[in-house]
C-alpha cells in the first residue's frame, strides 16, 4: 500500500510570518504542538524578524490552526502581528522544527527576564528530581531573557549560555520538541551548567551545594553580602538586624533613601504590609517588581525606609534567591550592588575590585549577564501599574506606538536616565541606566546603546536630546552623531516638558492630537533659560504652546536649594511678602548668616535662577510646614509630605491666575495661607491635605478655562509630580467629574525615566513630515 498523501485531500499551503515575543518563549514546540493536533504538515523556525511557518493541509484544517495560535499561546509569549499568504503545495509528511535564518536588517522582539515558573519552582525542592535545589533551573516558560541575549535570532550559541555544553540528559530535553524544555537556551543542570561558589571576609572560598549555606550563615551573622543576580549584584542583609542595615545605609553613601526587601512568600509580605488585590497580582506577577506598599506593622527596623509609609517589596523571582530563605530569614534588604549614583556592578571580577568597602562576602556565579537590569518599581493606581522605574521584568519589551515611526534614538534626561530606541510601530525602552552625573553612568548607556541598537537591527535617522545644554546624555549624543547613526541623520534638542506630555500621549495610543498638558516636575529647562516645571502647555507631537505657568520665584544656588529646601521656602516667603519668622520651621532651620547672603541674593538678582517648578514648590511649603528641612534623595521632602496627609480634610488654600498672554499661577496668596497656618499650630497633616487639595482644584480649574477657549477635551498628566497618588487621586476626581477624557501613565514612568519615549515621538514625528 502506498505511503503518498492523497493530493486530492490536500487543499493549499500557507507560509505564515510572525511577530512579536516568540523567541525564547516555547513558541515553536508550541507551533510543533499544533500542527500535530491539526495534522497539519510543514515546518515552524526562527529568523531575525521573528518566526517563520510554512504549513499544509485541509483548509478547515489551517483555519482552526490560526484561530489556535491566536488564542492559546504559551506564558510569555506575545503576537503583534500575523502576515499569511498561501504557496505552492509540497506534499510534505510530516511536521518538523527547521534551523534558524539569520537576516540582518530583521529584528523581533525579545522577552525580558521573567520569573522562576511554578512547574520550575516544584522541581527545585523535589527531592527526587536531578535539579534539586539547583540555582540555575529554567524552561521556557521562565528564567532569563533579555541579560544573557547577545543577537538574534535567540539561540543559545547567541547567548552568554553558549560556554555551556549541555550534558546527554539536558540535550535530550532541549531537543525534544514535547519537552517544557525545547529550545529553552538556559537549560542546564548541576552537571553541565553554570556554578555559584562563596568567596568569605578571609578570602575562603566554598562552592557548590555548601555555598547557599555559607551565604545564610554569613547573613545571620550580621555580614552583607554581595549577591550576583540575573541582572547585576544586589547587596543584601538581613532586615531585622538593625546593626546590618545601619552598616549597608552608612557604606552605600545611602543617607534616608528606602531600601527594599524581599520577603519569603505572600504570606510574609502580609504580615508587614497592606495588599489588596490588585497588589497582590502584581506582586506574584511573573515581572515581579519592586511594589511600594503601605506599612502594616513597625516589625522592621525604621532604617530601611525611614519617615515613610511606605515599604519597596519583592517576592523571590530567581532559583536562588528562593534557597537564600530558611527557617531563620523570610525578609532580606536587597538594593543594587554599586556605590550611590554609579551602575550596577555585573561581573565577578569588578564585584571583588569595586564592592569590598560595601560587602564582607561574596555569592558569584558563572553564568555572564550581557546586559545590566535593574530591578523595576511600581506603584499600584486604580488598579494598574504606576511605573516609578521600568527595567527588569519589562525592558526591552516595547512600548506599542499609535502609528509608525522612522528609526529614531532619544538619549532622556539626567536622572533617572532611559534611552528609546523606536522603529515603526515600536518604541523600545532602554532598562533603567541611572542618574547620568558622572563618567561611568555615561558609559554604561553608552554600551547599552550599542547593544539595542544591535539587537533590534535599528540605524537611527535622527537622534534626539534634552534641550538642557549641560546634560551629559545630549552632549555625547551630538559629539558621536556619526558612530550611533545612519548617515546624514539629523539632531534634535527637545524641550523636557514637551517630552514629558508626548509620553503619555505615546503610551495611550494618541494620533497628533492637541491637548491640555499639565507637566508638573522638579527641574526642566525652559526655551527662555529659567529652570521649568509647573507648566500648562498645548501640545502635541509637532509643538507647543506654553499657555500658563507657575510664576517664577528665584532658585538660589541651584543644587544647593534642592538639596535644602528650607532655602526654597524663603525664596517663597520672600516673593509671597512673609516676614522670616523663627517660629517658621524653615526658618529656624537656615542659620542666620545665610539668611542675611539669601536675602541678598534675592533683593539683587545674584546667583539666582528663576524656576517655575511644581516639584519647588512641593519642597517649599513641606519645609514651611515642618516636614523636611535638608534631604538626602530626590523628592523626599514632597515624599514625606505626602505621607502624612489626612484625605478626609476637604478644605482647600487657593492659587490666584492672572490672567495674560500667558496666565500666571501666583503661589503667594498660598504661601502667605500656609504661614498662618504654621504659626496657628493647625496639623501638618491638614496643611499636606489642603495644598494637594489647592493643586487638584488649579488643574481642574485651568483645564476648564482652555477647554472653554481652544475647545479641547483631552488633559495629559506628566512629569514627576504625578508619582504622588493623592495629586493624581484628587486631580483625576476632579477632572471626571467635568467629562474630561485624561491621559496618565501607565506603561512607562511619568518621571524622568520615561521622558526618551516623548523625544522619541517628537523627533520621529518631526522626520515624518
Amino acid at each position: 500500500m502506498s505511503n503518498e498523501p492523497n493530493k486530492k485531500e490536500i487543499s493549499k499551503r500557507l507560509r505564515l510570518e510572525i511577530r512579536g515575543a516568540v523567541q525564547g518563549v516555547g513558541f515553536r514546540p508550541f507551533v510543533y504542538a499544533a500542527a500535530k493536533k491539526f495534522d497539519l504538515k510543514g515546518f515552524v523556525g526562527n529568523e531575525s524578524g521573528g518566526v517563520f511557518v510554512e504549513v499544509e493541509g485541509e483548509a478547515a484544517a489551517l483555519s482552526d490552526f490560526q484561530i489556535y495560535l491566536s488564542s492559546n499561546l504559551p506564558p510569555l509569549a506575545h503576537i503583534t502581528r500575523i502576515d499569511s499568504r498561501e504557496i505552492a503545495a509540497q506534499f510534505s509528511t510530516d511536521f518538523y522544527i527547521a534551523e534558524s535564518e539569520n537576516r540582518a536588517s530583521e529584528n523581533t522582539l525579545v522577552s525580558p527576564d521573567v520569573s522562576v515558573c511554578k512547574d520550575c519552582l516544584r522541581e527545585l525542592f523535589d527531592k527526587n528530581d536531578r535539579r534539586f535545589r539547583y540555582p540555575f533551573i529554567n524552561c521556557t516558560n521562565c528564567g532569563p531573557r533579555f541579560t544573557i541575549t547577545r543577537d538574534i535570532p535567540y539561540d543559545r550559541p547567541k547567548t552568554t549560555m553558549s560556554v555551556f555544553k549541555m550534558c546527554e540528559l539536558c540535550q535530550s530535553e532541549y531537543d525534544n520538541p514535547l519537552s517544557r524544555r525545547f529550545h529553552a537556551q538556559p537549560n542546564a543542570c548541576a552537571e553541565c551548567g553554570p556554578k555559584i561558589w562563596f568567596v568569605g571576609k578571609n578570602d575562603e572560598m566554598i562552592d557548590s551545594k555548601a555555598a547557599i549555606l555559607a551565604t545564610q550563615n554569613a547573613l545571620a551573622n550580621g555580614e552583607i553580602v554581595a549577591i550576583k543576580g540575573i541582572g547585576g549584584f544586589h547587596l543584601v542583609c538581613d532586615a531585622k538586624n538593625n546593626s546590618a542595615v545601619q552598616t549597608l545605609r552608612t557604606r552605600k553613601g545611602r543617607g534616608e533613601k528606602p531600601f527594599a526587601v524581599m520577603c519569603k512568600d505572600l504570606k510574609t509580605a502580609g504580615n508587614l504590609v497592606e495588599i489588596n488585590k490588585a497588589e497582590k497580582a502584581i506582586l506574584t506577577s511573573k515581572e515581579r517588581p519592586i511594589l511600594l506598599l503601605k506599612k502594616k506593622t513597625n516589625k522592621l527596623s525604621q532604617l530601611i525606609a525611614p519617615n515613610n509609609q511606605f515599604l519597596g517589596v519583592m517576592l523571590p523571582y530567581s532559583p536562588l534567591h528562593y534557597l537564600l530563605f530558611d527557617e531563620n530569614t523570610d525578609v532580606l534588604v536587597m538594593t543594587s550592588g554599586n556605590f550611590s549614583s554609579e551602575p550596577i556592578v555585573t561581573e565577578n571580577a569588578e564585584a571583588l575590585e569595586k564592592l569590598p568597602n560595601l560587602a564582607d562576602s561574596f555569592l558569584l556565579h558563572d553564568r555572564g549577564i550581557y546586559v545590566p537590569c535593574d530591578d523595576s518599581v511600581v506603584r499600584v493606581f486604580e488598579n494598574e501599574e504606576l511605573p516609578i522605574r521600568r527595567s527588569r521584568g519589562y525592558a526591552p519589551f516595547p512600548v506599542e506606538l499609535p502609528f509608525k515611526l522612522p528609526p529614531v534614538l532619544a538619549v532622556g534626561g539626567e536622572l533617572k536616565a532611559t534611552f528609546c530606541l523606536a522603529k515603526d510601530e515600536f518604541a523600545f525602552m532602554s532598562q533603567h541606566i541611572g542618574d547620568m552625573e558622572n563618567l561611568e553612568t555615561l558609559l554604561a548607556m553608552e554600551k547599552s546603546v550599542g547593544q539595542m541598537r544591535g539587537l533590534f537591527r535599528i540605524e537611527p535617522e535622527a537622534v534626539v536630546g534634552d534641550l538642557h545644554p549641560n546634560y551629559l546624555s545630549t552632549n555625547w549624543a551630538s559629539k558621536n552623531l556619526a558612530k550611533i547613526a545612519a548617515k546624514d541623520a539629523k539632531f534634535f534638542r527637545v524641550q523636557h516638558h514637551h517630552a514629558h506630555l508626548a509620553s503619555v500621549m505615546a503610551e495611550n495610543k494618541l494620533q497628533n492630537e492637541k491637548v491640555i498638558g499639565f507637566a508638573f516636575d522638579g527641574t526642566g529647562y525652559g526655551t527662555d533659560g529659567a529652570i521649568w516645571g509647573g507648566e500648562v502647555l498645548l501640545a502635541d507631537y509637532q509643538g507647543f504652546e506654553r499657555v500658563a505657568h507657575l510664576r517664577y520665584v528665584p532658585l538660589a544656588g541651584g543644587d544647593t536649594s534642592i538639596k535644602n529646601p528650607y532655602r526654597v521656602a524663603l525664596a517663597h516667603l520672600w516673593q509671597a511678602g512673609v516676614a522670616w519668622n523663627e517660629k517658621l520651621p524653615c526658618v529656624a532651620a537656615c542659620p542666620e548668616i545665610e539668611r542675611k547672603i539669601l536675602l541678598k541674593q534675592f533683593e539683587n538678582k545674584f546667583n539666582t535662577i528663576p524656576t517655575s517648578s511644581f516639584g519647588r514648590l512641593f519642597d517649599a511649603v513641606a519645609s514651611i510646614a515642618g516636614a523636611r528641612q535638608t534631604v538626602t534623595y530626590e523628592a523626599q521632602a514632597a515624599i514625606e509630605f505626602e505621607a502624612v496627609l489626612d484625605d478626609n480634610v476637604t478644605d482647600s488654600y487657593e492659587f490666584t491666575v492672572i490672567d495674560g498672554e500667558t496666565i500666571e499661577i501666583d503661589a503667594a496668596p498660598l504661601i502667605r495661607w500656609v504661614a498662618l497656618d504654621v504659626l496657628d499650630a493647625i496639623p501638618i497633616s491638614v496643611i499636606s491635605a489642603k495644598f494637594n487639595n489647592a493643586t487638584a482644584n488649579l488643574i481642574v480649574r485651568l483645564a476648564l478655562l482652555f477647554r472653554q477657549r481652544e475647545k479641547l477635551n483631552k488633559v495629559a498628566l506628566s512629569g514627576g509630580c504625578f508619582q504622588n497618588v493623592a495629586l493624581l487621586k484628587a486631580s483625576l476626581k476632579g477632572l471626571r467629574e467635568h467629562d474630561f477624557e485624561v491621559l496618565t501613565h501607565t506603561k512607562v514612568p511619568p518621571n524622568d525615566g520615561g521622558l526618551a519615549l516623548g523625544q522619541a515621538m517628537i523627533a520621529g514625528y518631526s522626520l515624518l513630515k
